[in-house]
């Protein structure tokens, strides 16, 4: 083999290797980037979701006792004004300052949101973990009962329930309530099913820890993250489901100010072709649901190992 042979065979593997190497490189740097770009798109979705969120509690708590304004003032004469520096909002049928019945219909629309998914929650736990420390019949009678309720619609079961009381805030609370701890029950059940095979649990079964012990110490804290997330997640569906039977008018009375009553209450405006009626109270129950969900899907991967560890990749 003549030495022009040797350098170009000895050549090649150089090439080829340092190909290989520039190769790995760019790939680990462009896997570095898009990790990179994601991480900035989780921390640009909390800051935003947080910020609104504390937007709408500021809100809520600060406004109706600054502004020395009565919600349910009445001015026939600038009924239906569209938006402008005096009212930023515009005014309703019967001129009421729009911006201020969506404060105090937000303020409303979240009590009964927190109330009820803090209620739907305590229930569902309870439920959950009973059946899943439980076992065996107790646990298959426990879930054919809740797989019985979950085959009637919520909101169906929401209106016999609220149907059965006069309007007011808490039938729309006991009715939310009762309607969605269901699923907060299964997730918690599938949860205890899945810490009691786990070694600590066999350990302290094994040491002599009774039934109720074990669900105590060891069960109930390692659902807590779980059931809390769900709290979390229901707090706008429950605000939804009172909007919706507000909106049928079965929830609250139509002179309280909730965002169901104050949408129902602007079908005849937006026929007529005002539409700052029906906007401003929607956005006001879509902002907030969005910015709940941004904050519940920054928790769910945080308590979630395979989803952090594909986050930061």
């Amino acid at each position: 083999m003549t030495p022009k042979a040797d350098t170009a065979v000895a050549a090649n593997p150089v090439e080829t290797a340092a190909g290989k190497t520039v190769t790995e490189k760019t790939a680990a740097s462009a896997w570095r980037a898009h990790g990179a770009a994601r991480r900035s798109t989780h921390v640009l979705r909390l800051r935003v979701s947080a910020a609104l969120v504390a937007v709408t509690v500021l809100a809520v708590l600060l406004v109706p006792p600054l502004v020395q304004l009565d919600q349910q003032a009445v001015d026939l004469a600038a009924k239906l004004e569209p938006p402008s520096w005096a009212h930023p909002f515009g005014t309703d049928d019967v001129g009421r300052d729009l911006l201020l019945r969506c404060v105090y219909g937000l303020r409303v629309s979240l009590l009964v949101g927190v109330v009820a998914a803090l209620t739907a929650t305590v229930i569902g736990t309870a439920v959950g973990a009973a059946a899943g420390a439980l076992g065996g019949w107790a646990d298959r009678l426990v879930m054919r009962l809740v797989d019985t309720l979950s085959s009637v619609p919520h909101l169906l079961l929401g209106i016999f329930i609220v149907a059965m009381f006069r309007p007011g805030v808490w039938p729309v609370v006991i009715s939310v309530a009762l309607t969605h701890w269901l699923s907060t029950a299964r997730i918690v059940r599938a949860e205890v099913l899945s810490l009691r095979s786990r070694p600590f649990i066999d350990a302290a079964v094994s040491g002599g820890a009774s039934r109720w012990r074990v669900t105590v110490r060891h069960l109930l804290p390692g659902v807590l993250p779980q059931a809390g997330l769900a709290a979390v997640l229901m707090v706008p569906h429950a605000m939804w489901h009172e909007s919706a039977l507000s909106f049928l008018g079965l929830g609250l009375p139509t002179h309280t100010a909730s965002l169901g009553t104050l949408i129902q209450g602007a079908r005849g405006s937006l026929l007529a072709g005002q539409w700052w009626p029906t906007l401003f109270p929607g956005l006001f129950l879509i902002i907030p649901t969005l910015a709940v969900a941004g904050l519940a899907g920054v928790w769910r991967e945080r308590i979630n190992p395979r989803r952090r560890s594909e986050l930061m990749l």
